[in-house]
């Protein structure tokens, strides 16, 4: 047994013997396999403490202290029982709020908390768990400056980690008080969040501090580069220092300006990679991860881009994390509003195995959840599945000009198209058989069978160009009707309704019931399922772009957004590559005319099955036989674990129909 594997193994009998004394009724004691709601909430103890974080980030001459507030059960401090922490460190608290609802800590006028954003104090309060949340150095209640993901942020979200497994001094105000200690705690710690929280919680476990037990990081950054630009090619016209500047306190608002400044310079609009973004970089610590990982991410999430959470992954697993994930049709959305009973559940679950030491069987369930159509999951036993192998394909001239071919077999010739700012990945898609100036596509013929693509992708581009400076997109579309979740709404692909369900317990001032939400689909002819950019004057080097000079040929290689999603039978995958995508990077100073050496040109996808299957996939089907699905409706795409197919003539599963 790996020394990882044996040291989590012997941890959580040891946790599990003490929670099985001090946590559950006399009942359950020999076996406990849930936590139960034993304990008020009304009567739960409500406090704020202030952890030094060892920083003057805001150079006021003393140590930055970072606020902490807490709602915990009062019956076991009482006798004496300690318990486990789940902890959101945040910056949103008193600016923006969390949640779809955009909830925001409140308190009372001696300044305890009485509203905590979302249900996870509501929830798990009563069931022997303390909620923790903290607000970011520089925002709501908290000293120093925000220095967006940086040593500040990290550092003032782990000494708070440090305080509950007793490393790190707190006291009971801003300014002087008296010393406090966790006495209350086991230390062993959960980090969750989305979002910003998210990407906390990854760096927070990226330092390998100890008690940090388990992260729940839900559409989270792993480097903040790739947040800002993707491979030189830059994503917003704003950077850091404008989004300290939006959660910052008034304090931090009024001292803070050197940090701005550090911001602003660290992070040029050239897009090279400086020390700023090396700070910043949490994948490459990921050899220091000591917590187990829950990661939830929407593969159509155009904010947090799953790039980040394919290379947080794949560290992971490179190391022997011990993860699970959840991958949603959604955009930017909590798994809370797109499914909820069962994210509760499994939440519950998770934090009782890996917080309470429950053996409770969900370190055994498949590792992956997958929404395969809206509402529809499936589940990996592991993922990407075992099966999966990087197949190249190549691209080939066709009939029409623009419009080629998409194979195992290499090719020569070349495509020309010229960079269009005012078009987008969707227009693309949407005239992917047609001849336009914008952009050369790629498609393989019509499948015969089902094609998974799960993981991170890689496009290789030989270009040459017309101009000194130019910008490449590359985007893999499943081309064919399909029904989906409505991504590019501002829901994102869910609707808020009026009614409201109830998660927990509620006090006057803390409502443990929210909005429900429904899937919020629309009718498409083609899907862009993954995509990437990159600024073609980064070729050599992310760390300086250069110059391109006309009419001389330049190599690179694009990396595309991680994904899970299967092309049914009937539908076709393409490979579009192009300019500027509109929206979703800025375009380069010119307005270059780019001719692609198909000789030098290829994808590398990770194909369930590898070459074999794309071969399966793409030869020419028997006559006469069609394909049955056994199983739920969940099996309808021919992936899942427990879902079965087999040849049979007894019915039809259109390639081009969703609702099977």
């Amino acid at each position: 047994m790996p020394i990882r594997t044996l040291w989590r193994t012997l941890a959580i009998l040891a946790v599990a013997a003490l929670t099985a004394v001090f946590l559950v009724p006399v009942a359950a004691q020999a076996a406990p396999r849930e936590s139960r709601p034993v304990y008020s909430y009304a009567h739960a103890v409500r406090e704020s403490v202030w952890v030094d974080t060892g920083l003057d980030g805001d150079g006021d001459g003393r140590t930055d202290r970072v606020a902490a507030d807490i709602v915990r059960p009062s019956e076991p401090a009482r006798q004496g029982r300690k318990v486990p922490v789940i902890m959101d460190a945040s910056p949103y608290y008193s600016c923006c709020g969390r949640g779809n609802e955009s909830q925001l800590k409140t308190y009372d006028a001696q300044g305890h908390v009485v509203q905590m954003p979302l249900f996870y104090d509501n929830y798990f309060v009563p069931r022997g768990y303390a909620f923790v949340g903290v607000d970011l150095a520089g925002t709501n209640r908290s000293d120093g400056c925000v220095d967006v993901g940086g040593r500040s942020d990290i550092r003032s979200a782990k000494a708070v980690v440090d305080w509950l497994g007793g490393r790190a001094r707190a006291y009971t105000s801003r300014t002087g008080g008296t010393p406090v200690r966790a006495s209350w705690t086991t230390g062993a710690t959960g980090m969750i969040g989305k979002s910003w929280d998210a990407t906390i919680a990854n760096g927070v476990a990226a330092t390998g501090v100890k008690n940090l037990k388990t992260i729940v990081p839900i559409s989270g950054i792993s480097s903040w580069y790739d947040y800002y630009f993707a491979q030189g090619a830059q994503l917003y016209d704003g950077g850091p220092d404008e989004l300290a500047g939006y959660v910052d306190s008034e304090g931090a608002q009024a001292h803070c300006a050197a940090v701005q400044k550090k911001l602003a310079d660290g992070s040029p609009t050239s897009g090279d990679w400086t020390g700023l973004w090396t700070e910043r970089d949490y994948v490459k610590d990921a050899a220091k991860v000591r917590a187990s990982v829950f990661l939830v991410h929407g593969m159509q999430d155009l904010n947090v881009r799953t790039k980040h959470f394919g290379q947080w992954w794949d560290a992971l697993a490179k190391h022997g994390v011990e993860r699970k994930i959840w991958l949603s049709q959604t955009g930017h959305v909590d798994p809370f509003d797109y499914r909820r009973g069962a994210w509760v559940d499994t939440l519950h679950r998770w934090f009782d195995h890996e917080l309470l030491g429950y053996d409770n069987g969900i370190d055994r369930a498949p590792m992956a959840d997958i929404e395969r159509h809206p509402d529809q999951w499936v589940t990996s036993a592991v993922w990407p599945p075992r099966d999966t192998r990087t197949t190249t394909l190549y691209p080939a001239r066709g009939a029409t000009p623009g419009v080629g071919t998409l194979g195992l077999g290499r090719s020569t010739g070349t495509e020309r198209f010229t960079d269009d700012p005012s078009r987008s990945e969707t227009d693309w898609a949407a005239d992917l058989t047609k001849s336009t100036p914008d952009k050369a596509a790629f498609v393989t013929p019509a499948l015969t069978g089902p094609l998974r693509i799960s993981g991170s992708s890689h496009v290789t581009v030989t270009a040459t160009p017309s101009t000194a400076s130019a910008h490449l997109s590359a985007v893999l579309v499943d081309l064919g009707p399909d029904t989906i979740r409505d991504y590019a709404d501002g829901g994102e692909g869910i609707t808020t309704l009026a009614d409201r369900t109830c998660w927990g317990e509620s006090t006057t001032g803390d409502s443990a019931c929210f909005k429900t939400t429904a899937a919020k689909t629309v009718h498409v002819d083609a899907t862009v399922v993954s995509r990437g950019w990159a600024d073609l004057g980064h070729h050599a080097s992310l760390a300086k772009g250069t110059p391109l000079t006309p009419g001389r040929a330049y190599t690179m290689t694009l990396d595309l957004a991680a994904t899970d999603h299967v092309v049914p039978a009937g539908h076709r995958l393409a490979l579009v590559v192009a300019g500027t995508d509109k929206d979703l990077i800025e375009p380069p100073s010119t307005r270059p005319t780019l001719t692609l050496d198909l000789s030098r040109t290829r994808a590398r996808l990770p194909l369930d099955g590898g070459a074999k299957a794309l071969a399966r996939a793409t030869a020419t089907a028997p006559a006469a036989r069609t394909l049955t699905v056994v199983g739920t409706p969940e099996c309808a795409s021919g992936y899942g674990d427990g879902c079965t197919s087999t040849v049979s003539p007894s019915r039809t599963v259109p390639g081009s129909s969703t609702s099977r």
